[in-house]
């Protein structure tokens, strides 16, 4: 598929975006999802390009996020192998099946999502005394989870993953946001090399997105470590709920 110069730099801008959304929301298919479709790139080729395009989000994200991510490799490491299997998982389950029932549960995850997400310091009030140091099973079963979704879709994965986290872990937002993206990344990972073999990815639209996105996500991690955490928090939530409306009436 041959892509207009001027269609390639707007996709490189719409990285951009999409990497800063991403890394300080999670929400990075809310921009890049949309723009691949303004391309001229059909729904799946969009989906599937977009999955290989993120991991320039995830790249960018943890190389503006080393100060967070500094102490967190017990917790993370599990948790990256656990969604890697799910978005592998999920990426298959793509190719192999229709995707129409899937679609009209999205929504309700995403806005489920949210909603714990704005809640998420009452909650784990409320859990208080259950945090594990290790990886409990509950948790490790909805990361997967998440993962297969991330894998399949994507778009707002890292709000559930942060709804997730915001619930078990006691920790600043900030560092437990770079956990997010770290670990939503992952399970982009195999999926990607999934989709690459495929021949469904339009790589220029793919290449100019990744880019784009590296410098964006970079930008957003540094960003969320000077901005105050309860309004970041329910700025994400909000834009969940926003998307997942989106997502039902399209739905």
């Amino acid at each position: 598929m041959i892509i207009d110069p001027w269609v390639l730099l707007l996709l490189v801008l719409a990285g951009v975006g999409a990497g800063l959304t991403g890394a300080t929301a999670g929400l990075a298919s809310l921009v890049s999802y949309p723009a691949l479709l303004a391309a001229g790139l059909p729904p799946v080729t969009a989906n599937v390009t977009n999955t290989v395009a993120m991991l320039g989000t995830t790249v960018g994200a943890a190389a503006g996020a080393r100060p967070e991510l500094a102490g967190q490799r017990r917790r993370l490491v599990p948790l990256c192998v656990i969604t890697t299997v799910g978005g592998a998982c999920g990426g298959f389950v793509l190719l192999l099946t229709p995707s129409d029932a899937f679609t009209a549960i999205v929504p309700w995850l995403i806005g489920g999502a949210s909603l714990v997400l704005m809640a998420g310091p009452r909650l784990r009030r409320l859990a208080e005394g259950t945090e594990h140091h290790g990886l409990s099973p509950a948790t490790g079963v909805v990361a997967f989870f998440i993962g297969v979704y991330g894998g399949y879709f994507g778009a707002a994965a890292g709000v559930l993953m942060l709804a997730l986290l915001v619930t078990v872990w006691s920790q600043p937002l900030a560092r437990t946001n770079a956990a997010k993206n770290l670990i939503t990344g992952s399970a982009n990972l195999l999926a990607a090399i999934v989709f690459s073999v495929t021949g469904k990815v339009v790589w220029p639209a793919a290449l100019a997105v990744c880019l784009g996105s590296l410098g964006g996500s970079w930008l957003g991690s540094v960003l969320v470590r000077r901005l105050p955490a309860t309004p970041l928090r329910i700025g994400i939530g909000l834009g969940g709920l926003g998307l997942a409306v989106v997502l039902a009436v399209r739905a």
